[in-house]
């Protein structure tokens, strides 16, 4: 992502610890703020936060707090674009993880919804990974701003 007129922009590191989801969910709830988002929609961002972000610590890195996670995020007028990503473990078959109801860690009694959750919460979606070298989610969601509604 890169500066631009009309654009903001935030990147966050974070260690791939469980406790660390929440900073994060919080942390890029507060940068959408200024987009005015109504409850739903912050509702929904903070949902596929904790989703992608859950997923490269429990997935990427098998619950490993060596392992980093990064945010990205971006807004271009009402758009907000969010990268997470990790270099953990990767994911052998995308085309598989990403079916409703697959989980990779049964144990854990995981859902298996968190990429179905996210394409259906955010306008796009796409996740690219390769087998040990980790997994990338790249998300956009239009802001319908309360602020245009008033003016």
């Amino acid at each position: 992502m890169n500066e631009g007129t009309g654009t903001n922009f935030m990147n966050l590191q974070f260690a791939a610890k469980s406790e660390n989801e929440s900073f994060a969910r919080v942390t890029v709830a507060a940068f959408i703020s200024q987009l005015d988002p109504t409850m739903d929609e912050l509702s929904d961002l903070k949902t596929v936060i904790s989703e992608a972000v859950t997923n490269s610590i429990i997935h990427g890195y098998n619950n490993n707090a060596e392992g980093v996670v990064s945010i990205q995020a971006e807004i271009r007028d009402d758009m907000i674009t969010i990268i997470v990503e990790d270099r953990g473990e990767g994911i052998e078959d995308l085309e598989l993880a990403k079916q409703p109801l697959y989980t990779s860690k049964p144990e854990l009694e995981r859902s298996g919804m968190g990429f179905t959750i996210m394409e259906n919460f955010m306008d796009e979606f796409e996740v690219s990974s390769e087998p040990g070298r980790g997994t990338s989610i790249k998300m956009k969601k239009r802001i319908e701003s309360k602020k245009a509604l008033y003016n």
